[in-house]
């Protein structure tokens, strides 16, 4: 992809998503994430209603009337992305794939900070942590992130989560937020290293899903081809017995993943790249709230 036609990709997808941003996102972006804590703003007179524990007794005594203080959320946050780059997320049956998905999520999710002020930064993995984007705030800084994305060239072509996890613990000291956007088709179990994170940080996780992963369609014995390890296998997909037992092996994982991301306490919503994402995403973020 050259410059000129990077640009453009950018452009429509900072145009489709920036209206999503407004449309429906910034209000539960805001309400779900909370600041670090209450800061100090001012004082003012005291209004009925107000609770006895806000009065501040200094300023009451020195004016000889009711003051009370007022305090606003600390709302700076940062916001991290931490997306797979791994080759299964070029996999894609619809008018998009995984990655062009993840693509529109990390916009949605940037631009939400942006709106909201926050800083956001980005972490690519694969099999090791290839790109570390450090958080800053404003819009050029969320363009930036984009375009590395879509420009970049992956130098593994498989998974290891464990590593993005461990890299993130070492490097951001603060707490953050962090959306783990990914397939979730790791080699290896991630539970102990995704649990440590939790501890300290916010996560949330997007998975990537396609529907071709679910329903085998029947045509006839096809050579299987997986992107990651390079192994190769045929397939009678004609045989209803193989498509029964393909759809209950991704099934079974998926099960497996809601159970685990449930036991940790972290918000999971797999978000499937034929369909609308919009109100799973909505309802992601009322829920975290």
């Amino acid at each position: 992809m050259n410059t000129t036609e990077l640009l453009q990709k950018i452009r429509r997808i900072e145009i489709r998503t920036k209206g999503l941003t407004k449309q429906f996102f910034t209000g539960q972006y805001h309400s779900s994430f909370k600041g670090r804590g209450m800061t100090f703003s001012e004082v003012r007179d005291y209004q009925i209603g107000d609770e006895v524990r806000t009065i501040d007794w200094n300023v009451t005594a020195r004016y000889n009337a009711p003051y009370v203080k007022v305090f606003e959320e600390e709302r700076e946050l940062v916001v991290m992305l931490m997306v797979d780059i791994s080759e299964s997320t070029i996999f894609g049956t619809g008018e998009r794939s995984k990655k062009e998905l993840a693509l529109e999520l990390m916009a949605v999710l940037a631009f939400s900070a942006v709106e909201n002020n926050d800083k956001v930064g980005a972490i690519f993995v694969s099999d090791s942590v290839e790109k570390f984007i450090p958080p800053a705030k404003g819009k050029k800084h969320a363009l930036s992130i984009l375009r590395t994305f879509i420009d970049y060239k992956p130098i593994s072509e498989r998974t290891n989560l464990n590593e993005g996890f461990a890299f993130y613990r070492n490097c951001m000291k603060k707490r953050s937020i962090c959306f783990v956007i990914s397939d979730f088709m790791n080699e290896q179990n991630f539970e102990q290293s995704i649990s440590l994170l939790r501890k300290k940080h916010d996560l949330i996780a997007l998975g990537l899903t396609d529907k071709g992963e679910s329903q085998l369609p029947d045509l006839g014995l096809v050579q299987m081809y997986n992107s990651e390890t390079g192994y190769i296998n045929w397939v009678n997909t004609s045989d209803d017995s193989v498509r029964e037992q393909y759809e209950k092996t991704y099934l079974k994982q998926q099960e497996e993943l809601i159970e685990m991301f449930t036991r940790l306490g972290i918000n999971y919503q797999p978000l499937d790249t034929n369909e609308d994402y919009i109100p799973k995403l909505i309802r992601l973020f009322k829920r975290h709230k």
